[in-house]
């Protein structure tokens, strides 16, 4: 994935600085870091890329279908918390998802989300001070640094290599294939990460 525009570099550094120290921490157990994101699973189907002779004319029909929305936060350590809609995801819907994990957490926790606007919204800051005295904490990831969640890596991992191509033949068999996937991670399926390094 690349981002249209460039991040600002020194906000870049101080923030990538900071986000090493708090995995640091969570490394050593003294807090939790949680990655967070949304992403849509479509009927269209997953093709990151392709190839094709001179002579051939290759296309994939456009086909708009039905989708399945999942916003989750995931950590270095497989730990995979989830909510799938068959709705869009919105501002309300991360403060709903969110405000019940400041109430299940058992140590001070970090979740980390980009600067969507569903992220940033007001209905999401009122929280911040509420959620902060829970032990539940939001860093914002500078613009244009999307290379900087770990949770990317999952989506891609998921749409690549889990859900299977025969999963998209019917949206009752892609919700049903991304909800047994869901499930599955952390238990059955893992992401294998050296150490937090950018």
């Amino acid at each position: 994935m690349r981002p249209k525009q460039s991040c600002n570099s020194a906000l870049y550094e101080i923030r990538k600085e900071s986000l090493i120290l708090l995995e640091k921490q969570a490394q050593s157990g003294s807090i939790d870091v949680l990655f967070g994101d949304e992403v849509k699973f479509s009927e269209q189907g997953y093709v990151p890329y392709g190839w094709q002779f001179a002579d051939e004319e290759i296309f994939i029909p456009a086909s708009k279908g039905k989708s399945i929305n999942c916003f989750g936060l995931f950590s270095r350590k497989n730990q995979f918390i989830y909510e799938i809609s068959k709705k869009n995801i919105n501002a309300a819907f991360i403060v709903k998802t969110l405000d019940a994990l400041s109430f299940s957490i058992t140590k001070p926790t970090v979740v980390v989300l980009d600067n969507a606007r569903i992220h940033t919204a007001r209905k999401v800051k009122e929280l911040l001070n509420v959620w902060q005295k829970r032990g539940l904490y939001i860093f914002y990831l500078p613009p244009y640094s999307p290379h900087l969640n770990i949770i990317e890596r999952l989506w891609k991992e998921m749409k690549q290599s889990w859900i299977r191509p025969q999963d998209y033949q019917t949206a009752d068999s892609l919700f049903y294939a991304i909800d047994r996937v869901c499930a599955a991670i952390g238990k059955h399926l893992f992401l294998q990460y050296s150490k937090a390094h950018f």
